[in-house]
């Protein structure tokens, strides 16, 4: 059954998309089949983007796997387009799939190996089940694709670029694609390794099923989109709600004020800033449409914010008062609240008692690896390792949502559900982007109400603006964070271009191209 258009991808382990091709077979579509579709829907793909280029020769390298048996069908289609095609093998194929596709394929396309001078090269040497770094005719044919990519050849991998592990992003010896073609869901390991991935599509060849419901799904333009209430022309500042960001030490008023124009640039109706008295001017000078006052002191003054604000933003630069600032603010009434920074480190070590002040609100953290590590009471390396999973622990102990920031961002619900932002570039590696992202939660939160859906949103708005920052440049060096915040306000207004009827998802180069 072919994946419905409204649904979000799938993102999966090797197993679990294993476990979709399993299922598909088990539905009445044999092996044989969803192969031949992946072959024609990629050789489709390379013939729209590298059409021109390809007509000077395309090389193909097979493997003995599943994957090359994809890798042969490629080459067969395109040589029935009018491409030149040689194709290159390590190893001999396995299976009768791949054998009765390279049998096939045989009678179309050229006998002589490449030349070396193809202007592109189809990676299909390794699938999903490679484990560790590759070895012997597979690593010396990874050579060759390498050698070609440098005199200037397009690579295009299958499913993942070969000696990528699907599962962990690990790629010691693997091929470095300009474009990854992969088949039915996105592969955790190409989020990770997004240097090695390219750009990277998502192809339907109809292996959804009903049990892909619980897997992480990724969010792209449509669904944001979809999420958003329209501003009316009978708007006003109040209908449009109302964020306080509360942060600020002396010395830290810049986090305050990305915070507020990420907030603003989203659309937000008003800000009111709680800081440090010493940042108060700075906050104003650089943020004027907002209002500035003290940090609560007392129990009247934390009042006073909630009972404004429909959502609380808490912890950008807030300093060593944030433990106290935190409970003295979530203590009163049920308002929604976004944690950031030092509001997540004060509760380092004690998740369950920052659920106890987080309970019966709708509640958003946002943390980056380390601060995740400080509340699981883990490392920053297994959170990396294990950035599928570690933010629902959190989540299930806090009855808050968990934005995980990195790559890719996984914003995780108390129940499991998961939605998974691999929008954004390195643009987004510099100081106060998490401050930038906090405003656009709060914003969204704000307008959304669900805080699942507006983590989700938001995490995919920030990384947009770091693309639309980008545009055509080749690098992401030179660019600022002010940058980014401009871009912002793009977001909103220039959506991606629909896709094309076998494209589920599309993801640009993140990496500097070459």
């Amino acid at each position: 059954m072919t994946s419905p258009r409204d649904s979000l991808v799938r993102v999966t382990s090797a197993a679990e998309s294993a476990t979709l091709d399993a299922a598909a077979i088990a539905a009445g579509t044999p092996g044989r089949e969803l192969m031949r579709r992946a072959g024609v829907a990629a050789a489709k793909r390379i013939a729209f983007h590298h059409g021109t280029l390809g007509r000077s020769g395309v090389a193909v390298y097979a493997g003995s796997g599943n994957n090359g048996g994809d890798a042969w069908i490629v080459a067969r289609e395109l040589a029935r387009r009018g491409f030149t095609v040689r194709v290159a093998t390590a190893g001999v194929p396995s299976g009768a799939d791949a054998i009765a596709a390279r049998d096939d394929a045989r009678r179309d396309v050229r006998s002589d190996p490449p030349h070396g001078d193809e202007s592109v090269v189809v990676d299909g040497l390794l699938g999903t089940g490679s484990r560790g770094a590759p070895r012997g005719e597979i690593a010396a044919a990874i050579s060759e694709i390498a050698a070609a990519r440098s005199r200037g050849a397009r690579v295009v991998s299958l499913d993942v670029p070969s000696g990528v592990d699907a599962n962990s992003g690990n790629a010691e010896g693997a091929v470095r694609a300009d474009l990854t073609l992969s088949f039915g869901s996105m592969k955790r390991g190409l989020l990770v390794a997004r240097e090695m991935a390219g750009a990277i599509e998502v192809l339907d060849i109809g292996v959804y099923a009903p049990r892909a419901a619980a897997l992480p799904r990724l969010v792209d333009g449509r669904y944001v989109r979809s999420q958003l209430r329209p501003i009316t022309a009978d708007a006003h500042k109040g209908i449009r709600k109302k964020v306080a960001i509360i942060g600020g030490a002396r010395a830290m008023a810049g986090a305050v004020v990305l915070a507020g124009r990420g907030a603003f640039r989203s659309g937000v109706g008003m800000v009111r800033t709680a800081v440090a008295r010493e940042s108060i001017a700075p906050v104003l000078a650089a943020l004027p449409e907002a209002s500035a006052f003290d940090l609560p002191a007392d129990a009247a003054a934390a009042d006073q914010i909630r009972e404004w604000a429909d959502v609380l933003v808490i912890g950008p630069g807030l300093g060593s008062r944030a433990r106290e600032i935190v409970e003295r603010l979530l203590a009163g009434n049920a308002t929604p609240a976004v944690l950031d920074a030092d509001a997540l480190t004060a509760f380092a070590g004690e998740a369950p008692a920052l659920g106890t002040l987080l309970a019966r609100r709708p509640a958003i953290l946002t943390p980056h690896p380390a601060e995740l590590a400080r509340l699981a009471g883990s490392s920053a390396s297994e959170v990396l390792v294990r950035r599928f999973e570690v933010g629902g622990e959190v989540a299930r102990v806090t009855g808050a949502v968990v934005l995980s920031k990195g790559t890719p961002t996984v914003c995780t619900a108390p129940d499991g559900s998961r939605l998974v932002s691999a929008a954004g570039n390195a643009a987004l590696a510099v100081g106060g982007s998490g401050d930038l992202l906090s405003g656009i939660v709060g914003t969204m939160l704000a307008q959304i109400g669900d805080p699942h859906v507006a983590s989700a949103c938001a995490a995919w708005a920030h990384g947009r603006a770091a693309e639309l920052a980008r545009g055509a440049r080749r690098s992401v060096r030179g660019l600022t964070l002010d940058d980014v915040t401009r871009s912002l306000a793009d977001v909103w207004e220039q959506w991606p271009e629909p896709l094309d009827a076998e494209v589920l998802a599309s993801l640009p180069a993140a990496g500097d191209l070459p």
